[in-house]
């Protein structure tokens, strides 16, 4: 489903508010707009030409802080932790 990279489509088109219902600002419509989907499949390879690096963390509590930490720490403005 690549939501990350549907994340990022959604930001560079300005279709930032999401919608749980079908027709206009569903998933299946955006996809359908030609100027989103140019956008979604930049942002995958974006994605694909990220360098990734990870820390493994096996307890669930600390992961969470590990998380929530980092994110803050590095202002990582696409993980906000909001209740959808």
């Amino acid at each position: 489903m690549a939501a990350f990279a549907f994340r990022l489509a959604r930001v560079e088109t300005g279709h930032l508010r999401p919608t749980y219902k079908k027709g206009e600002g569903s998933r299946s419509a955006l996809m359908e707009d030609p100027g989103f989907a140019g956008a979604f499949l930049a942002a995958k390879a974006r994605i694909c030409d990220m360098e990734l690096r990870y820390v493994e963390e096996s307890d669930p509590v600390r992961q969470t802080l590990l998380e929530v930490y980092v994110a803050v720490v590095l202002d990582a403005k696409h993980n906000d932790f909001d209740n959808h």
